[in-house]
């Protein structure tokens, strides 16, 4: 008998389905030779400190570094666990072979591993292997299944990993709670949840120590074109001034124009974290929204496995484009051209050499039914990627006008899109107030036509400015700093060079940031990320470089990269991190540091509550609510509600949040519907406003 293990029960019904093992029973399904039993989620754990020693059980800095002479598993202490643990070990004590049907990633692997390590499986174990849950992947992945020691390095790196957040989390935060916590409050530690908020920590420290600093640009207007003077920025304004004078009664001429025809590349496919990028900025998704949503595109079979680093395709993909190109409903319009012609094959596409277990998000092609409006949110935004990757490059001109007033330079860029080229595929989009501003501030600035030698009258000016600081963090943000261990990277291929350094995982990123709100370490004010008081305080507590810095955390994480592609040594991993374990509780126990605030929980961090309520009221209660309901009936401007951000525009109803009439003028106020409700009165808008931003 062959017993196949799944991730979760949902999966084992699609799996025993495709093998014929159609017979119901207890926590598995039989038949045609397979039994297809289950996991959901972790059901082992590495032991705590009490389980090795009683001695750990007790939180004391005496007995740190807690290191254990050997690790080991043990089952969770949960009913259901257990039960279905039962079935499974019972299953495998008669099995002639165990196929491991686990999630195809460094997680899914250490689950399944330890299941079958703790059921003592001592029967040959092959590992099915596939990139989406289709059943054309399943039965591929049944006929070529590969055996169990192909992925004992992807074991041993996330065993490794295991170890070291075992490691760092229980003897840091143990170290640092009895150190500076009061006794009050949990102070937790650890291996990327500290550096990760060590980044908004010290980006906030920097906008709140930023002095703004005067500066002047000179610009003049010549033929409804506003030139920039090459001189740039001037830090002293009677130096502008003097250069002002000097062009104010002489004529603006034309000395140069330039045009430089180029070609854009349509954006690269999705990989789980610029999916949460792109869903926080047009949607404001957290990290962990989009995770899910994209988890249930994933088990719905409507598109490939999320939990992936890379933003390219590995050529056995190339051959199955068409199909799933024909597979995709309601974009048949804009598939059509592709399947008119054969399809190219790009190496910014297709790259076997930056594939390693599983390649970018995509469709499968299988047609989708019964989305919800999230889930048709992010599928929408993986389809069009996916078909724009095949379009031809977007051909643009690029239109440079030099020009000079008194020997004083001046200069503008214009772009102009000649061939649209993928760029039709996003024309349908940007229907949401965010995304209309986005768009208009990616506006291509048209320029006239201008001739060499021309002249004539234009309005010079001097325009006073002050430095701006950084800006806050956002989730979008804050997940490319960890994928570039903090470097600000624009750039495609530098990002790419810089992910092995990155700090967490894709499939991690997104727990790590819940983590830092769960612990009150940070709150969220619309987008921006702030540290609460008690995260500063910590932050600034730890002397340890080692346990704050992205960059030194970013190394580690290469190590664990090096590990799964046997590079790295995993004793060797582990031996260097009890090694500065060490050191770390030595420096720590003698340090003479303060004691850590610990903020109550942040009310940011609480959506407001929605208008109905299932909570009886008594009458009094009905009747001071009514009366808050109708005190702003009250007031003159009972058509308008002020903006609470900008104060000066009114608040407007849009598709699908709140927003402000001043928008085009750069108020960035949004309210949306899932936060307050769709169908508010003025009185009830301005109740929550006042809650919100009391």
């Amino acid at each position: 008998m062959k017993v196949c293990i799944a991730e979760k029960p949902s999966v084992a019904r699609e799996i025993a389905s495709i093998l014929g093992a159609t017979a119901r029973r207890d926590g598995y399904f039989e038949g045609n030779g397979y039994q297809v039993t289950w996991t959901f989620g972790h059901f082992c754990t590495l032991k705590e400190p009490h389980d090795y020693t009683p001695q750990w059980k007790r939180w004391s800095l005496e007995v740190l570094p807690m290191i254990p002479p050997r690790f080991s598993i043990k089952l969770i202490d949960n009913d259901g666990v257990q039960k279905q643990f039962g079935v499974i070990e019972s299953l495998i004590a008669k099995a002639d072979e165990v196929i491991n049907c686990g999630d195809a990633g460094q997680e899914g692997e250490l689950i399944q591993r330890w299941v079958m390590q703790k059921a003592q499986c001592k029967v040959p174990v092959k590992r099915l292997w596939i990139s989406s849950l289709t059943e054309e992947s399943m039965r591929e992945g049944f006929t070529n299944l590969k055996e169990q020691a192909a992925f004992d390095k992807l074991y041993e790196a996330g065993l490794s990993r295991a170890i070291g957040d075992w490691l760092l989390g229980m003897n840091a935060t143990r170290l640092y709670t009895v150190k500076y916590g009061q006794n009050r409050s949990v102070l937790s530690i650890g291996r990327v949840q500290t550096p990760t908020l060590a980044l908004i920590v010290n980006r906030q420290l920097e906008i709140e120590n930023f002095k703004p600093e005067p500066y002047w640009e000179l610009k003049t207007v010549y033929r409804e074109t506003t030139f920039s003077a090459t001189k740039g920025r001037f830090t002293v304004k009677e130096e502008g001034e003097k250069f002002l004078d000097e062009i104010k009664e002489a004529d603006f001429v034309v000395t140069d124009v330039s045009v430089k025809k180029g070609e854009e590349a349509p954006p690269r496919l999705f990989d789980l974290t610029a999916l949460q990028v792109e869903c926080n900025k047009k949607f404001a998704f957290s990290a962990e929204e989009t995770l899910k949503t994209i988890q249930a595109l994933y088990e719905k079979k409507l598109v490939t496995y999320p939990r992936v680093d890379t933003t390219f395709l590995s050529d056995d993909i190339y051959p199955k484009i068409p199909a799933i190109m024909r597979g995709l409903s309601g974009y048949e319009e804009l598939v059509k051209p592709i399947l008119a012609a054969k399809i190219p094959k790009s190496k910014k596409v297709f790259d076997n050499s930056k594939v390693t277990d599983h390649h970018a998000i995509i469709p499968t092609g299988v047609r989708a039914n019964a989305m919800g409006g999230n889930e048709q949110k992010v599928y929408n935004l993986i389809t069009n990627r996916f078909i724009s990757a095949f379009y031809p490059n977007c051909k643009i001109a690029t239109t440079t006008v030099l020009g000079e007033v008194n020997k004083v330079e001046f200069k503008v860029t214009g772009k102009q899109i000649l061939e649209p080229g993928w760029r039709v595929v996003y024309e349908r989009q940007s229907d949401t107030q965010d995304e209309k501003e986005e768009e208009a501030d990616k506006d291509d600035n048209i320029l006239p036509a201008f001739e060499k030698g021309e002249s004539g009258p234009h309005t010079p000016a001097l325009n006073e400015k002050w430095t701006q600081p950084p800006k806050y963090y956002t989730e979008a943000t804050l997940l490319r700093a960890m994928e570039t261990a903090g470097k600000l990277v624009d750039d495609d291929e530098l990002r790419d060079a810089l992910k092995d350094n990155g700090i967490g995982r894709p499939s991690t990123r997104a727990a790590i940031i819940e983590t830092l709100f769960k612990r009150n370490y940070i709150r969220k004010e619309r987008k921006n990320l702030y540290a609460t008081q008690t995260g500063v305080e910590l932050i600034g507590t730890i002397k340890e470089e080692l346990l704050k810095s992205a960059e030194l955390t970013g190394i580690w994480e290469k190590k664990l990269r090096q590990i799964e592609k046997n590079e790295y040594d995993p004793r060797q991993f582990i031996d260097e991190l009890k090694q500065m374990l060490s050191e770390i509780v030595t420096n720590v126990k003698s340090d003479w540091g303060t004691t850590i605030t610990i903020e109550e929980a942040v009310k940011e961090q609480e959506k407001p509550k929605k208008k109905t309520t299932t909570k009886k009221k008594t009458p009094s209660e009905k009747k001071e609510k009514k009366e808050k309901a109708e005190k702003p009936k009250k007031e003159p401007d009972t058509n308008i509600v002020l903006c609470p951000l900008c104060k000066k525009g009114s608040v407007l109803k849009g598709k699908t949040a709140y927003g402000c009439s001043g928008w085009k003028s750069g108020c960035a106020f949004r309210l949306p519907f899932e936060e307050s409700g769709a169908d508010l009165s003025n009185a009830e808008l301005r109740a929550v406003l006042e809650d919100k931003y009391k």
